[in-house]
């Protein structure tokens, strides 16, 4: 079943494709708040990010000889840009963790190999709809570090520009994977029962992951510590928890990811970030 793009479909922004180059040789081996939980929370989903982020251009670029839509067709182009880009930042970034004996190897080993088994034996409508569940996920958690100053300001200043930029594009083009699903598959029982059973698999991994990290690191057995951060994720105003509006969004008829509108938004973080200066191609 598929179904053409909604005449209705909300303003989206522009997807701006930057080349950058991040060095972190300054960076603490405790960034946010000197808190070995919350940046091992960080670091366990930095270590996913370069597998996660190819298999994302993978399961879009299998459609985009297909796609009808001139418009879309040009955003899937600056789509694959900015992951290519998002893939290559955080895999430098992992390199220096490794460094510092943060062992992220690891986790991108096993995760590599759970891809795997998922291309060889998921459909591509399938592999699409995983796309568009974990965009979806990256999606507002970009928005809720971008709208909340106790998240980037708790974020050393020696790696924030990294996770604000990413954010700003994880803003930008989270309606795309959403879009060619809406052209080319359409099939809306499939969309959500795929971001439930991602939901989970997500939260599981990353909660294993990150446990992980700690119990390398020495710091597993430290109840304070777990105490301080988990307030912080998942208290009455935790970072995730603030998120869970958002998230069920994701299970109507008529959602779009463009509903939340973060234009002024990301016009604010380029303009901070002065993004635009790192503009090699630009989709409308």
């Amino acid at each position: 079943m598929t179904k053409a793009l909604s005449k209705r479909k909300p303003p989206s922004s522009s997807i701006t494709v930057r080349r950058m180059d991040f060095s972190f040789d300054d960076v603490p081996r405790y960034w946010i708040e000197n808190n070995p939980f919350l940046t091992h929370t960080m670091n366990a989903l930095s270590a996913t990010f370069p597998v996660g982020e190819r298999f994302f251009v993978d399961a879009v670029r299998h459609y985009r000889d297909r796609i009808t839509n001139p418009e879309l067709k040009q955003q899937v182009s600056a789509f694959i840009g900015q992951e290519a880009m998002h893939a290559k930042e955080h895999d430098h970034y992992n390199h220096y963790a490794q460094k510092h004996n943060i062992n992220l190897a690891g986790i991108e080993a096993e995760l590599g190999g759970r891809i795997d088994y998922i291309r060889q034996n998921l459909s591509p409508e399938r592999q699409l709809a995983i796309t568009c569940a974990l965009e979806h996920l990256t999606a507002i958690m970009a928005e809720g570090m971008l709208t909340n100053p106790e998240i980037y300001e708790a974020i050393d200043p020696s790696i924030a520009r990294l996770w604000l930029w990413h954010a700003v594009e994880e803003n930008e083009h989270k309606g795309v994977a959403f879009d060619v699903y809406q052209e080319q598959v359409g099939d809306y029982w499939m969309r959500v029962r795929t971001m439930a059973i991602t939901t989970g698999m997500f939260m599981f991994n990353q909660a294993r992951f990150q446990t992980r990290l700690l119990r390398e690191d020495g710091e597993l057995f430290k109840p304070a510590q777990w105490l301080k951060g988990m307030n912080r994720l998942w208290g009455r105003k935790g970072w995730f928890r603030q998120m869970a509006p958002a998230y069920f969004e994701y299970y109507r008829r008529d959602f779009h990811p463009w509903q939340s509108d973060t234009r002024e938004l990301l016009e604010h973080w380029k303009r901070e970030l002065k993004l635009d200066e790192k503009a090699v191609k630009k989709a409308a």
